[in-house]
C-alpha cells in the first residue's frame, strides 16, 4: 500500500483560500466609492434571433435546444435529444430503459463531461454517464459545447473536458403576482409506457423561490422486431426490457440584499430494469437485472463584488449505488451478484477579474475525493484525490476574441490492497479565436486547439484480473476551424443561421481490453485519427398571420480511423459503430388550430467490429417522428395536449449490433398548469 501525502488536497485548500481573499480585499479597498455597490456588470451573453438554435458568436461550437424545441419535436428522452446535435455519437442499447451514453466527435464518452445546473456529474468507476436517466420535462435549455463555451466563470472540471453537455433545469418564474404554480403531466404510450410527473413552484418571499419536481416511469418494454437469419425473416418480441424508475429533486433559489445569488439542489433517483441482452439467432433468454440508486446534493453561490471582480463557489456530495444480478447454472448457487458503491466530495471556486476594457481573466480551482466499494473478493477499495486548476485569459476588441486556457491536473490514489498507479501531473492548454470581419454582419470565423486527457477509471485500473495499474492517461488533441453566419438574406424569412466546422482530432494511448497470455487485460494500445465536418442550419418563415414554419437541421461527415499498427488488417479502417454520414432535419408548423412537428434522422452504414468487411456491416437507417400539439388557455390554468408517432415508417434497425430498436410506437401527453 502506498503512503499518501495528499498534495491534491493541500493545493486545493491553498488556492481556495487565495480565491476567497482576493475579492474581499478589493471590495474593502473600494468601499469609498459611493456608487460602487449599485453598479454591476453582467456576464457577457449572446443575443440571438427568435428560435435561433446555435450561439454563432462563440469561439467554439455551441449548439442549443430550448424547452419549446424539445417539446415540439416529440423527443422521447435525453438520448433522442442529444442525437440531434451535430458531431455526437449516442450509443443506445434499445428500449425505454436502455442505457445511453454520448461521445463528442468520437473521442469517447469518458472525454465528455455532463453538467447538471452548472455542476459536473461524475462516474469514476466507469467514466461515462447514462444520460437516459435524466428527464426532459423540467429542462430549460440543453446545450452541447465542443471544447468549452464562452463562460469564463465555470469549474475547472468543465474546462478540462473535450466537450460538455450542459443540462439546465427551469427556474421558478411567476406572472400576475402569483405566489405559486403547479404542473401535472401524464404521459402514456406503447409497450406499457406510463409516466406521471408533478412540479410545484412556490414563492417563499420576495427573494426566495422553491421548486419541487417528481416523476415516475414504468414500461414493460416488450416490443416486436424482425429477426433476419440468412434469407429467413421472423417476427420476434424483445423480452426482459422492462423498467421502473422514480426521481425527484428540490431546488432552492435565494437572492441576497447585495444581489449575490445562492442555489441549492437535492436530487434522488432509483430504478430497476431488465437488461435484455444481445439477440443472437433464436436465443431470447435473458435473466440480467440492474438496480440503480443515486443521491446528490449541490450548492452554488455567485457574487458580483464590482464591475471588475466576480466570485463563484460550488460544493457537491454524490452517492451512487448499483447492483447487477444474473441467473445461470455457471454460477455458484445459480446467481451472480455484483454491487458497487461510489461516493464523491467535491468543492470548486472560481474568480473572474476584468482589469480593463477588452481583457478578462479567471482562475478556477477544483478539489474532489472519490471512493469505490465493491463486494468482490480482495476489493482494493480505491480512493482518488484530484486537484484541477484552470487559468483563463481573454482579449476582445475590434471584432477579435482571443482566449487561452491552461488546466493543471494533479491526481494521487490509495488502496487497501494491491498496487496503485503513480501520481499523475499534467498541463493541458486550449487556444481559441474568433473574428468578425464586418461589424454590421453577423459573420464569424473561428478556430480552436484543445489538449485534453482522461484518467483511467477505477474499472480500468482495478477490475478483477482485467485491471492494470500501469495504465497511462488517454490523450486527445482537437483542432477546429469554422465559419458561422446569421442574417436575413430573404424578405420571406425571420432569419437564417448557418455554421460550418471542420475538425481534426487525435487520440493516443487509447485504453482498450487487449488479450494477454491467459486473460484479457486493459492496455494503452491504440491511436486514432478523426477528420470531420459539422454543418448546422436553421430558419423561420412566416407563412401567414399566426402561421409560421421553422426549419432546422444538421449534417456530420466523419472519418475516424485506427492508425495503431500498419500491419494490422484494420489499419485505417473506420472505428466500430461510427457512421461516416449522419444528420437530421426538423420542421414545425405553428398554426392557431394545431401545431405539427416532423423530424427525420438519417444514419449511414457502420461496422460493429474493427475490420470494415461486409460480414461486420450494420445497415444505415432513417427514422421519422411526427408530432401534433395544441395549447389551451383558460382563466387560471393552461392545458397542453400532444400526440406523437415515433418511427413512423416502422424502420427495423440496430444502433448496437444484436440490440434491436423499437419499431413504430405512439405516445400521448396531457399537461395542466395552474
Amino acid at each position: 500500500m502506498k503512503k499518501i501525502i495528499n498534495h491534491a488536497l493541500l493545493v486545493w485548500v491553498w488556492a481556495l483560500g487565495v480565491l476567497s481573499l482576493l475579492p474581499s480585499s478589493v471590495y474593502a479597498q473600494e468601499q469609498k466609492d459611493s456608487i460602487h455597490s449599485k453598479v454591476h456588470e453582467l456576464d457577457a451573453v449572446t443575443v440571438t434571433a427568435r428560435r435561433m438554435p446555435a450561439k454563432i458568436s462563440t469561439a467554439t461550437s455551441v449548439q442549443v435546444f430550448r424547452k419549446e424545441d424539445l417539446k415540439n419535436l416529440g423527443l422521447q428522452n435525453m438520448g433522442d435529444a442529444v442525437k440531434r446535435f451535430a458531431g455526437t455519437n449516442v450509443r443506445d442499447y434499445g428500449g425505454i430503459g436502455g442505457i445511453k451514453t454520448v461521445s463528442v466527435r468520437n473521442l469517447g464518452a469518458a472525454h465528455t463531461a455532463v453538467s447538471y445546473d452548472g455542476v459536473a456529474i461524475s462516474n469514476t468507476q466507469a467514466g461515462q454517464i447514462d444520460i437516459g436517466r435524466f428527464s426532459l420535462d423540467n429542462i430549460s435549455t440543453l446545450s452541447l459545447a465542443i471544447g468549452h463555451d464562452d463562460n469564463m466563470l465555470q469549474s475547472a472540471r468543465l474546462f478540462a473536458s473535450a466537450g460538455v453537455l450542459n443540462i439546465e433545469t427551469e427556474k421558478p418564474r411567476f406572472e400576475d403576482d402569483k405566489q405559486s404554480m403547479t404542473q401535472i403531466l401524464l404521459r402514456g404510450g406503447s409497450f406499457g409506457y406510463l409516466t406521471p410527473s408533478l412540479r410545484h413552484w412556490q414563492k417563499l418571499g420576495e427573494r426566495t423561490r422553491l421548486s419541487v419536481d417528481a416523476s415516475y416511469q414504468r414500461a414493460d418494454g416488450t416490443y416486436p422486431f424482425e429477426l433476419k437469419n440468412g434469407n429467413l425473416m421472423t417476427e420476434e418480441k424483445r423480452i426482459n426490457s422492462d423498467i421502473a424508475s422514480g426521481q425527484g429533486e428540490v431546488n432552492l433559489f435565494h437572492t441576497f440584499k447585495d444581489d449575490s445569488e445562492l442555489s441549492a439542489k437535492a436530487y434522488y433517483y432509483k430504478s430497476e430494469r431488465g437488461l435484455p441482452g444481445a439477440v443472437i439467432l433464436y436465443n431470447p433468454a435473458s435473466d440480467e437485472r440492474l438496480y440503480d440508486e443515486n443521491f446528490f446534493a449541490q450548492m452554488r453561490y455567485k457574487k458580483v463584488f464590482n464591475p471588475k471582480w466576480t466570485l463563484q463557489a460550488q460544493g457537491k456530495y454524490n452517492y451512487s449505488w448499483n447492483k447487477y444480478e444474473d441467473l445461470g447454472v455457471e454460477y455458484v448457487n445459480g446467481k451472480q451478484t455484483d454491487t458497487n458503491r461510489q461516493t464523491e466530495y467535491y468543492l470548486s471556486a472560481a474568480v473572474l477579474y476584468r482589469p480593463m476594457d477588452g481583457w478578462s481573466f479567471s482562475l478556477s480551482q477544483d478539489g474532489f475525493i472519490n471512493r469505490l466499494h465493491t463486494n468482490g473478493m480482495n476489493s482494493p477499495e480505491p480512493t482518488r484525490y484530484t486537484s484541477l486548476t484552470a487559468l483563463n485569459a481573454r482579449y476582445q476588441q475590434n471584432g477579435w476574441k482571443l482566449s487561452g486556457t491552461l488546466v493543471g491536473t494533479y491526481i494521487t490514489e490509495e488502496v487497501k490492497a494491491g498496487n496503485t498507479p503513480d501520481d499523475r501531473k499534467r498541463l493541458a492548454p486550449t487556444l481559441s479565436a474568433s473574428w468578425q470581419p464586418w461589424e454590421e454582419e453577423q459573420l464569424f470565423v473561428r478556430a480552436m486547439y484543445k489538449s485534453t486527457f482522461r484518467v483511467p477509471t477505477f474499472s480500468d485500473l482495478y477490475y478483477l484480473r482485467v485491471g492494470n495499474t500501469n495504465l497511462k492517461p488517454e490523450k486527445a488533441k482537437e483542432y477546429t476551424l469554422g465559419v458561422t453566419w446569421s442574417g436575413t438574406p430573404f424578405d420571406f424569412t425571420d432569419f437564417v443561421s448557418l455554421t460550418v466546422d471542420g475538425y481534426y482530432n487525435e487520440v493516443s494511448d487509447k485504453i482498450i481490453a487487449f488479450p494477454s497470455t491467459y486473460v484479457w487485460k486493459m492496455q494503452n494500445y491504440g491511436k486514432v485519427r478523426i477528420t470531420g465536418i459539422d454543418v448546422t442550419m436553421a430558419t423561420a418563415i412566416p407563412l401567414a398571420d399566426k402561421i409560421s414554419l421553422n426549419l432546422s437541421g444538421n449534417y456530420s461527415w466523419q472519418k475516424a480511423v485506427d492508425v495503431t499498427n500498419k500491419e494490422a488488417k484494420n489499419y485505417k479502417h473506420q472505428l466500430p459503430y461510427t457512421p461516416e454520414h449522419n444528420g437530421n432535419v426538423s420542421a414545425t408548423f405553428e398554426m392557431p388550430w394545431v401545431n405539427v412537428g416532423y423530424t427525420v434522422t438519417m444514419v449511414s452504414k457502420r461496422y460493429f467490429l474493427a475490420q470494415n468487411v461486409p460480414a461486420n456491416q450494420i445497415d444505415g437507417y432513417n427514422e421519422h417522428t411526427a408530432t401534433l400539439w395544441r395549447e389551451f388557455k383558460f382563466k387560471n390554468c393552461g392545458l397542453r395536449l400532444q400526440a406523437e408517432v415515433i418511427n413512423l415508417t416502422d424502420a427495423q434497425y440496430d444502433v448496437i449490433k444484436y440490440y434491436p430498436m423499437p419499431g413504430r410506437s405512439w405516445r400521448l401527453t396531457m399537461m395542466v398548469n395552474f
